[in-house]
């Protein structure tokens, strides 16, 4: 069991020259080369896939010369993101979508880009996983695998009935879309009753080779969504992913904000990995991102006396080994973040770091939180007492 740091160490080529951290790297994270959105629609087309992994080497440039240090590989990270916020509502590049769906946007399809991306991506990182298990593992004895994003869900009632089965149908729209491939090579029976010839479907072969394509599956987790089962009325525009999930309480000021449809629950943490282990023959797992947030000033008395992330953090944890004792597979865990940095929806607004920054200063100074102290601790309690080993 490890537990590690993190801030953007997944990204990091060259971390490995700081002694007892060792980097998790992500190969694409949301963001792709302008050049291969300008050609085909980046991955739209099929022809991403080649790019990805072969014809343009980046993938195999990246594993030749880096494998002797990196030994934790992610081919994407959060690609549901990607692909419903860049394809479907047209928030995030490439800024893609229709009407009625999306935001503003001026080409697109929010019908289907979302799946079809989602389908790409998927096969983009199993023909990455099989490059690397022929050419590079053997000698390099790394790990390849895929971070997702993964919120729990609470369904708002246990009746009616409808809320219930809504629950269950966005767990297969939320992890199912990408864990149903990689763990039995086909989509969910939900989604593909749902989104019909919309969703693309896999050859024999993409089933093979998506099943054996992790080493590990990365979660990234923050906390629970209550969401309640919400019909909706087909119009001559179709639906769009928001609409074959038919849900209420995900899509609404909770994307931006905290609001009562979301909450942090430790709880959520342990029914999420309890849930992966039976629904998905119990897959080994690294929980790459957890942590809490912040706003305002961060660098004040107050802000450094984060006695809310501390709790936070303590309390996942625990839930954490509560998982880990009832059978479920988890490698390890990464605090988001060690310091604050750049976030996906906030910018520099909202913080996540044990460590404080100055975003005002032009050097960017550092202050520790309480909460460096406390995880600090933590780790060395732990590793003396536990034999648990931190990096």
């Amino acid at each position: 069991m490890a537990l590690t740091l993190n801030c953007n160490f997944k990204y990091d080529f060259y971390i490995e020259s700081i002694t007892g951290i060792e980097p998790h790297l992500t190969l694409s994270h949301l963001d792709i080369p302008q050049s291969l959105q300008d050609d085909y629609d980046g991955y739209l087309s099929p022809k991403f896939i080649d790019d990805f992994t072969v014809f343009t080497a980046y993938a195999d440039i990246c594993l030749k010369e880096f494998g002797d240090r990196v030994k934790h590989w992610i081919t994407f990270n959060e690609p549901k993101i990607q692909t419903i916020i860049g394809n479907d509502l047209g928030i995030f590049p490439p800024s893609r979508c229709s009407y009625p769906f999306g935001v503003s946007c001026s080409v697109g399809n929010s019908t289907t880009e979302p799946y079809i991306g989602a389908h790409t991506i998927l096969l983009s990182h199993a023909s990455a996983a099989q490059l690397y298990r022929e050419k590079y593992q053997g000698i390099q004895r790394g790990q390849i695998g895929i971070t997702i994003v993964a919120f729990w869900l609470k369904s708002v009632s246990d009746s009616p009935k409808e809320d219930i089965t809504a629950k269950q149908r966005m767990l297969d729209f939320h992890l199912g879309w990408f864990l149903d491939p990689l763990v039995y090579g086909d989509y969910p029976a939900t989604m593909k009753n749902i989104v019909g010839s919309r969703l693309p479907f896999f050859t024999e072969n993409d089933s093979k080779q998506l099943k054996i394509s992790c080493d590990f599956i990365g979660l990234n987790h923050y906390f629970e969504f209550h969401v309640g089962d919400l019909p909706i009325t087909f119009s001559k525009y179709g639906n769009d992913y928001v609409r074959d999930i038919s849900v209420r309480g995900l899509f609404s000021k909770s994307l931006l904000q905290r609001d009562s449809t979301s909450s942090s629950n430790p709880r959520s943490l342990q029914r999420l990995l309890e849930y992966v282990n039976v629904k998905y023959k119990n897959p080994a797992v690294v929980i790459h991102e957890n942590g809490f947030r912040s706003d305002g000033d961060n660098c004040n008395a107050q802000a450094l006396n984060d006695t809310e992330r501390i709790e936070y953090l303590q309390s996942y944890i625990g839930s954490l080994l509560l998982s880990i004792r009832n059978g479920s597979d988890v490698r390890g865990h990464f605090v988001w973040s060690f310091m604050d940095c750049f976030e996906l929806l906030f910018a520099y607004k909202s913080h996540y770091g044990l460590y404080a920054v100055d975003f005002n200063d032009q050097k960017r100074k550092r202050y520790p939180r309480m909460s460096t102290r406390w995880f600090s601790s933590f780790l060395a309690k732990e590793k003396n007492n536990a034999g648990i080993t931190s990096y």
